[in-house]
């Protein structure tokens, strides 16, 4: 096949991921993250890829509810081991909390896959972030 005929790959779909401004006060959500699906296994990569480097190197996460497929106790995301937990605790609205040693903990609001963007903006503003403070990542 010549050059011509070749399709370039897919690109990969943009990392729908909102981070609330720094500050140094605490708050109870750092931000919200909208995965396509409830795969764990395929969500959490690019999640973990796309973050800060503010924010450290993750090094255990937990995910909130039952609805997650695929949640083995560790994977291998960027060449670093990544421990995972899951709470049952029921929760509303649902949140993954990543860890990093020496950076703390960030907790995200997680969109679910199915919802519409007036819902998740809807979600995001029930726990106080707003898209003019903030940033979406991609």
């Amino acid at each position: 096949m010549n050059d011509r005929l070749r399709r370039p790959p897919p690109a990969p779909p943009l990392l729908r991921l909102y981070l609330a401004p720094e500050s140094t006060v605490p708050r109870r959500i750092d931000g919200a993250w909208w995965p396509r699906t409830f795969d764990l296994l395929a969500e959490l990569p690019p999640l973990l890829s796309g973050l800060p480097r503010a924010w450290g190197q993750i090094v255990s996460v937990l995910v909130n509810g039952t609805g997650w497929a695929g949640a083995p106790g560790r994977m291998l995301v960027c060449n670093e081991v990544v421990r995972l937990r899951r709470t049952t605790t029921e929760r509303t609205p649902s949140t993954i909390v990543l860890m990093a040693p020496a950076h703390g903990r960030r907790d995200l609001l997680v969109v679910p896959p199915q919802a519409t963007e007036r819902a998740a903006e809807s979600l995001m503003s029930a726990v106080g972030l707003t898209p003019e403070q903030g940033h979406f990542v991609s």
